[in-house]
């Protein structure tokens, strides 16, 4: 199975064919056999991006690799790396930008691996140092269009990791508003928390 959120919904493709004998009538839950038509995902992106009214889409195939290659093949593929960063403490480090709390990710460089790109974007957007690599932890997917509308799918690859530095400085120029230390389960029952569901899941790993 595959998560992808688009527009913060999630888009899901699986190869459960006991979908197919889902009650139909929930307006909320679209859930569909696989057309064969790639450009059919493309519909379901402008649905998703268009609004809210719907709480996720499955499409479900017995080839599942042709499925997700279908589905990849209406986006450009961005890969991105980033860290669930822990103190001495048990503190997890967060950061909040554009209006969301995050945790701090990045653009694989050319050459880098991800484990290195998510050392290096930890290391430049809060700050700190003395990292030590630990697990990795999965990926999450999620769709935008770029400043030329073209649509992009991103993996980011997450990994856990510790530090003994405490000391954090945003990267302004990131956007970065706040960069801190927070009790993460404490933080993740807040009413109301401003946090993209993806982001949400990656922190729901380490709990």
């Amino acid at each position: 199975m595959y998560k992808i959120y688009i527009n913060d919904i999630p888009f899901i493709l699986s190869d459960d064919l006991s979908l197919n004998q889902q009650v139909p009538g929930d307006k909320q839950h679209i859930v569909a056999r696989y057309n064969g038509s790639p450009k059919i995902f493309l519909n379901y992106a402008d649905m998703l991006e268009k609004g809210r009214l719907l709480d996720s889409i499955t499409i479900f195939s017995a080839d599942f690799e042709q499925l997700w290659s279908d589905f990849q093949s209406n986006f450009k593929l961005i890969e991105a790396a980033g860290g669930c960063v822990f103190n001495a403490q048990q503190e997890l480090l967060v950061i909040f930008r554009r209006g969301s709390w995050d945790l701090p990710k990045g653009k694989i460089d050319d050459g880098e691996s991800p484990e290195e790109a998510a050392v290096r974007e930890v290391e430049e957007e809060t700050g700190i140092g003395e990292i030590v690599l630990g697990d990795f932890l999965g990926h999450t997917y999620h769709t935008y269009r770029d400043h030329k509308e073209r649509r992009i799918l991103k993996r980011t690859y997450w990994y856990k990791m510790q530090t003994t530095q405490t000391e954090l400085v945003p990267q302004t120029e990131e956007d970065i508003e706040i960069a801190e230390w927070v009790n993460p389960a404490a933080f993740m029952q807040q009413p109301k928390l401003a946090i993209y569901r993806s982001i949400s899941e990656v922190i729901n790993l380490v709990l």
